[in-house]
């Protein structure tokens, strides 16, 4: 098995290491992956520059542009060969709920989904974070059953991994996107020469956040697996939407 990583964090993070080195030890990795923290970028592709690939080491690539900008490169021609997955991470924090409109991470797969490969996102949920370990044995388990069995064509996984050794987790659930509160407001403050400047306030707490989401599997311990599809419309409303034009 062929397997391209990539991630948000950028090509030197502590994340993206170790999902290489463990995904190495069961198919062939190459790495693709942004020069620098892109975090929240989303699905955001580079059109108005060139992009710059620059080699790092064997089989990892750094690129100055987002995750999208470096599976989509990847895909479409930097590589001589068509991998056989895409996996995104590990990222360093949730992807829960609504984060996965913004992340990075998640987009990395998005686009590789996009291209026609199945895909995997995995982040590492906790505070100090220590335990990437834990998730590149998780992310590597579910390698291992997608080459057993495939997933269905337009799929993606979204992994969330507690942040604990492998043994203490209380297992793998699939869930469904739960939903964070309203974001905290926007922190104000001024730059040296006394002008305003902002800071995007933290995210909020979990508001739908019972039994079958993904937050509540990561309270529990668990590690939660969420399927995404890329179809954003919402085809019960088709219709009363086609009646409500008609009025």
């Amino acid at each position: 098995m062929k397997i391209l990583v990539s991630n948000d964090d950028g090509y030197l993070a502590t994340g993206i290491n170790a999902l290489a080195d463990a995904l190495g030890q069961v198919a062939d990795v190459v790495v693709i992956a942004p020069d620098r923290n892109r975090s929240a970028a989303s699905s955001s592709l580079t059109l108005n520059n060139p992009l710059r690939v620059s080699q790092v080491a064997k089989n990892r690539y750094k690129v100055d542009g987002t995750p999208s900008d470096c599976v989509h490169l990847a895909l479409t021609g930097f590589l001589d060969y068509e991998p056989d997955l895409v996996v995104s991470g590990i990222n360093h924090g949730a992807n829960l709920g609504d984060d996965v409109i913004y992340s990075g991470t998640v987009a990395a797969a998005l686009e590789g989904r996009f291209l026609g490969l199945p895909t995997i996102a995995v982040s590492l949920v906790g505070h100090g974070l220590t335990h990437f370990d834990t998730a590149a044995r998780v992310a590597t388990e579910l390698v291992q059953k997608i080459e057993r069995s495939t997933l269905a064509p337009d799929m993606v996984l979204n992994v969330n991994v507690p942040d604990r050794p492998y043994d203490e987790l209380q297992g793998i659930r699939a869930t469904r996107l739960g939903f964070r509160h309203k974001a905290e407001a926007i922190l104000k403050d001024e730059d040296p020469y006394g002008r305003p400047i902002y800071w995007v306030g933290p995210a909020g707490k979990g508001q739908d956040a019972g039994e079958g989401t993904d937050f509540y599997a990561l309270e529990h311990g668990s590690v939660a697996v969420t399927p995404l599809k890329v179809d954003l419309t919402r085809h019960e409303a088709v219709q009363g939407l086609s009646d409500w034009l008609a009025l």
